[in-house]
């Protein structure tokens, strides 16, 4: 063989033995450890040494180590020296630990890194444990003359790994044709170990001669040279260590290796000289005079041995071996060093390293080739290659065993376990503290921000993240564990109060003893609250869903005051199956095309009414003309908030009675099978309605029954604040040629009114119209906003921004005109505010119309826009709902809005209420007055 291979390679393939060495002993030498960052270093340069021949290639190194492996074994087999040398190449040498720098990611983790070299040091002491399980002789080289004390935890963990293998190992070489000793013991013998170290510059020899001229007396030179003296010191350093950590024992078949107890097992190669074209130049010399006295004749053993050791020529491999005058003793060189182990195993004597008063002579055996190799084969296929199907499984016990050396090799994560280990109490600690029994989400995160604080302040090392992970799971089990709040919020923005709980089904019972418990949502908040009428208040409790918000509050109070009423029922589902399904939450999803368009008068427009499907066919801008489609035109300008200048915002629409009805999209047939899952708005499909109507629309009595002297006489009122405004609705104009005209002269009963009755228009003057000016037939209604606080309060507004207040006799004298041209806001603050510094806000509940004796219809149509956009605009189930004359009318506005997303929650200290609205054109006019007979 001329060139390094790999040790699988040179045991897979057939080598072709010398017949004069084939039954011969064979010694194995293995070499391992680091080298230094110097070029020219690698530990293979050492066989070009020991075996006088250009082995490696001192430049363009060859690249015969597999890239994916991060140990490798590479072999070569002296069969004229009968010695097989095995070097171990791994992360500790330079070419290695490159090739492993480069296969590690740049965005690898600091513990995904710590892995990688955990398992590449593994891997490293298994094919270690190989060597160990093979050689006679083990060479460990060092870059330094210093002594790494990591080798000592290195051979405890290869020691412990080895007891824990042995049995799996004499499963595998039980049938190899070897001796009992080899096969109970699973190696030839016990290896004996040599250092080697290279000279770093610590030590300066100055001369030649190697005289010591560092101190002392010079004229006295001492016996050895100063390199020895450090092999010797090296020596005892290495045999102390070893003997205090038990690596070595007084048995040497107990041990993972031996040393010599009366040989030198340190040996230190000086460094390079300071003139390399002299050293180079004396080499050649050496090697020239060696081959003049070389003679023809073959010699081949033990003689041949001899013959190279009294040899006058000196290695390659740059080492010292000169005569030193003045009696000292003269430095060998590696290889007379390396072979006087070496004959000891060529000669069969073995290596009797026992000491202490009983020494144990322990086995020994040197095998040919054949047998070597046969046994050889069989480790390295469970210990480094697992290629094998027969030995696989021993081959995964091998590897599962290598969890022994954690805890000597794995120093750095020993100490980080531990260091995360008092880190985790600490941030329990400063989790816990400060904390309610029961809390949210939000503080369950903001306490374990400040645990992981505290925890990063003290951990340290590879185990940070594992334990960091533990933390956030114990934190998570204690407050799971009977410690969290629920987390549903009511329909006002408040969190339950009750731990997390599950609830009651139709039936059932509320338990707490149960785990979870069983319970109904509770932010412990009351409020007080009007019927659908407003004659009677009652307490409430704060509402989680929208039908115990906006209607079973109301159905109890309406069994103890206003069942009797009369009302408009708004239209709600009605189920043809017995198991009606809700609508899913795609098919709820409006599409963009269907949204209202904003108008100048408002962010979102009107709802979906019949004027909104006018609206692209029929501009705004169009003068109002005489047609049948007036009042609708009419009705479109009312309800944008627009107004003609001939006729005023509620002015007389005409032809009202005798008009097409247009098909509207609300008039088609209702959904009978699903059903709207929350409230309707502007984004819902149409043709679905809700299972139940969040407004309501009652009648108190007739026109009469409100009297604007005395305002509304209901509980909860501000003082002065219970006045509806004036609204004042133009019916018709003529002029006094059309009265005179119009009247009968016959004297009869209608060409005077009635006793005590003034006729509708008139100021009540008794004075004659003057020529020439118009007489207007004019119906007075009333018209009240009023908003409702949290605390029952209630009072009326006669603008965004104004409160009525009446002191006086004779009602409210502002109209209703401005209320109703405009939007009005959904929320103000409540003029009786608390004496806490948290605003109050009052909330518009109801709006109550008085609708006249007269030739009109009112026409009623209220959208609320509850938040900022894109929230939809809400609606009743009908849009536009015709008021009959003579009545008091209420309409009892949601108490809260609900999206299919959510619900809309009041505002809260700093948001603007200008987004909370009520859309202007609630109410409009449409009036129509018979012509009169001919």
């Amino acid at each position: 063989m001329a060139l390094l291979v790999s040790v699988g390679e040179l045991l897979e393939s057939e080598v072709i033995e010398d017949p004069l060495y084939k039954d011969e002993g064979l010694c194995v030498l293995g070499i391992f450890g680091k080298t230094a960052m110097q070029p020219g270093s690698p530990k293979e340069f050492l066989i070009n040494t020991l075996a006088d021949k250009h082995i490696y290639p001192l430049f363009g190194l060859n690249e015969t180590d597999n890239q994916n492996s991060r140990s490798l074994i590479e072999a070569y087999y002296s069969q004229e020296n009968r010695v097989l040398y095995l070097v171990l190449t791994s992360v500790c040498d330079n070419r290695q630990l490159l090739q492993a720098c480069e296969s590690l990611s740049m965005g690898i983790g600091h513990s995904e890194a710590h892995e990688f070299w955990k398992g590449a040091d593994k891997q490293h002491c298994l094919a270690l444990l190989y060597l160990f399980s093979l050689c006679h002789v083990l060479l460990l080289v060092h870059p330094t003359c210093c002594f790494d004390v990591t080798y000592d935890r290195l051979f405890r963990a290869l020691d412990a790994l080895r007891q824990k293998v042995l049995p799996l190992l004499r499963a595998v070489i039980k049938d190899s044709n070897i001796s009992k000793e080899w096969k109970v013991n699973c190696r030839p013998c016990p290896p004996r170990l040599l250092f080697v170290f290279q000279m770093n510059g610590a030590l300066r020899c100055s001369g030649g001669n190697g005289s010591d001229v560092s101190g002392g007396n010079a004229d006295k030179p001492k016996k050895h040279s100063p390199r020895r003296r450090l092999q010797h010191a090296l020596e005892d350093q290495i045999y102390r260590i070893f003997r205090k950590s038990r690596v070595l024992t007084n048995q040497s078949s107990n041990c993972l290796f031996t040393v010599p107890a009366n040989q030198a097992f340190v040996y230190v190669v000086p460094g390079p000289g300071e003139d390399p074209v002299g050293a180079v130049l004396g080499q050649l010399r050496s090697n020239c005079a060696l081959r003049e006295n070389d003679t023809n004749t073959l010699v081949s053993g033990p003689r041949r041995y001899q013959q190279m050791r009294h040899s006058a020529r000196q290695p390659s491999f740059n080492v010292e071996s000169s005569s030193l005058s003045g009696g000292q003793l003269v430095d060998c060189s590696l290889k007379e060093f390396l072979w006087q182990h070496v004959e000891l195993v060529l000669t069969k004597k073995g290596f009797d390293d026992s000491v202490g008063r009983n020494p144990q002579p322990s086995h020994f055996e040197l095998p040919t080739y054949s047998k070597w190799a046969q046994v050889a084969y069989r480790l390295h296929q469970v210990m480094i290659a697992n290629t094998e199907e027969e030995t696989a499984e021993l081959a995964v016990k091998v590897q599962s065993q290598l969890k022994v050396l954690e805890g000597f090799l794995d120093a750095d994560a020993k100490f980080s376990e531990n260091r995360c280990q008092k880190a985790l109490p600490l941030a329990h600690s400063a989790y816990q503290s400060n904390l309610p029994h029961n809390y949210t989400t939000t503080v369950h995160k903001n306490q374990l921000t400040q645990a992981l604080r505290v925890y990063s302040q003290h951990a340290r090392g590879v185990a940070f993240q594992r334990y960091a992970l533990q933390l956030h799971e114990d934190c998570y089990k204690f407050w799971s564990n009977g410690h969290q709040l629920c987390e549903e919020r009511s329909l006002t923005d408040q969190h339950c109060v009750h731990k997390f709980h599950l609830l009651p089904q139709p039936g059932e019972k509320p338990e707490m003893d149960r785990n979870p418990p069983i319970l109904n949502h509770n932010s412990r908040g009351r409020s007080t609250s009007s019927c659908n009428c407003g004659r009677k208040q009652a307490p409430r409790e704060d509402p989680f869903d929208i039908q115990a918000a906006n209607y079973d509050f109301y159905q109890m109070l309406e069994e103890k005051c206003c069942e009797k009423l009369e009302r408009i029922v708004f239209p709600v589902f009605q189920p043809s199956t017995p198991d009606p399904a809700p609508a899913c939450e795609e098919a709820s999803r409006l599409p963009e095309a269907a949204l209202p368009v904003p108008t100048s008068g408002s962010e979102l427009g009107s709802g979906p009414s019949e004027g909104e499907q006018l609206k692209e066919s029929i501009p705004v801008s169009n003068p109002v003309s005489h047609t049948p489609g007036e009042s609708t035109s009419l009705s479109l300008a009312l309800s944008l908030g627009q107004s003609t200048d001939s006729l005023g915002p509620y002015g007389d629409g005409g032809g009202g009675e005798g008009q097409e009805k247009r098909p509207s999209l609300v008039d088609r047939q209702a959904s009978t099978v699903e059903y709207l899952p929350g409230m309707l708005h502007s984004g819902c499909p149409k043709g679905l309605l809700p299972k139940f109507s969040s407004w309501s629309l009652v009648k108190l009595g007739p026109a009469k029954a409100y009297n604007p002297h005395t305002g509304l006489e209901q509980p909860g009122f501000l003082s002065g604040s219970s006045f509806l405004l004036p609204w004042d609705v133009v019916i018709r104009s003529r002029s006094e040629e059309e009265v005179g005209l119009t009247e009968p002269l016959d004297g009869g009963a209608s060409s005077w009114p009635a006793p005590n009755k003034s006729l509708a228009g008139k100021r009540g003057s008794a004075g004659g119209l003057g020529r020439g000016r118009r007489r207007d037939d004019v119906a007075r209604a009333f018209v009240g906003f009023e908003y409702e606080d949290s605390r029952g309060r209630r009072f009326l507004s006669s603008g965004p921004d104004k409160v009525v207040k009446v002191l006086g006799p004779g009602g409210a004298k502002e109209p209703a005109t401005r209320a109703l041209n405009t939007d009005m806001p959904l929320y103000i603050p409540s003029p009786a505010q608390g004496r806490g510094l948290k605003p109050h806000y009052a909330q518009l509940a109801r709006l109550f119309i008085v609708v006249p004796d007269a030739p009109l219809e009112i026409t009623l149509n209220p959208q609320v826009q509850p938040g900022p956009p894109p929230c939809p605009v809400f609606h009743p189930e009908q849009t536009e709902v015709v008021l009959p004359p003579d009545g008091l009318w209420v309409l009892r506005l949601p108490y809260s809005y609900v999206t299919d997303r959510g619900p809309c929650y009041p505002p809260k200290e700093n948001q603007p209420l200008a987004s909370y609205k009520v859309l202007r054109g609630i109410l409009r006019a449409n009036t129509a007055s018979p012509l009169p007979p001919q």
